[in-house]
């Protein structure tokens, strides 16, 4: 079974790519990002013609996560129990699904802008309640997993150059502590190899030839129980999707499982 994270940066923009990719890569599952669309505007009957079924929390032109799987799709929740919200608006950052013998989420955490910035304690808040939504399945005997652009570069290495983040989001301490209490659940970080360098980096800025020269960061993380990460048979992050016109800023990163 294959599945995978992308954080498209919009589903309209990368439909033609991301339906090219879900044909040539034999994805099962695939959790996206930032759709950046409505549930009404998703591209339902597309993904339909390739047989994949979605599942959508999606209002509008910000933010927006799906699940699609051609393995079934069942028990779907949109939202965490317990959403914060911003600003008094909960945001569609999360959905789960069973699909198949596998449990899923798809989670697009708050970015947290400055880390003295109202969305920075967003943040962490949302990290809080990720972490009571997922306690229960995370300690199962069912593969489960939680995959998605987390936004936060688990340790110094996955930056390309950690000085340069020095009082930025991504890196704090805080903001690895609540990936900590996370894992804390019974999740551990199921880590791809790179298909070049020597890190797997999953997200390169649009500026500064952040690509070509690889300054690069690990933010697309798969969290996955003991009987999911006990099934893992590869994992890489498929960097050739970042190449060429049209492409998102984030690569997807696959796992194989043997369940």
């Amino acid at each position: 079974m294959r599945i995978a994270t992308w954080n498209v940066n919009s589903i309209t923009a990368r439909l033609p790519r991301l339906l090219a990719w879900l044909e040539s890569s034999g994805t099962d599952v695939l959790c996206v990002q930032e759709t950046k669309t409505t549930a009404e505007q998703f591209p339902t009957q597309e993904l339909r013609e390739l047989g994949y079924e979605s599942a959508v929390n999606a209002t509008g032109r910000w933010n927006g996560v799906a699940v699609m799987s051609r393995v079934g799709l069942e028990d779907i929740v949109r939202g965490l129990p317990g959403d914060p919200g911003y600003e008094g608006v909960e945001e569609p950052r999360a959905v789960s699904a069973t699909c198949g013998p596998v449990r899923v989420w798809s989670v697009y955490v708050p970015n947290g802008r400055e880390v003295d910035h109202p969305h920075y304690a967003y943040k962490l808040q949302w990290f809080e309640a990720l972490r009571a939504a997922v306690a229960d399945d995370a300690a199962g005997s069912r593969p489960f997993a939680v995959l998605g652009d987390y936004n936060v570069a688990p340790t110094d290495d996955d930056v390309f150059d950690r000085t340069l983040f020095e009082g930025s989001t991504h890196v704090t301490e805080p903001e690895r502590a609540a990936l900590a209490a996370l894992r804390g659940t019974g999740l551990s970080d199921v880590v791809p190899r790179p298909l070049k360098y020597d890190h797997p980096f999953t997200y390169w800025d649009y500026r500064q030839l952040g690509f070509p020269k690889n300054r690069g960061m690990r933010i697309d993380l798969v969290y996955g129980n003991a009987p999911f990460a006990k099934a893992v048979t590869d994992s890489y992050v498929d960097r050739e999707e970042r190449k060429g016109k049209g492409a998102s800023d984030h690569a997807p990163v696959v796992v194989d499982l043997d369940v």
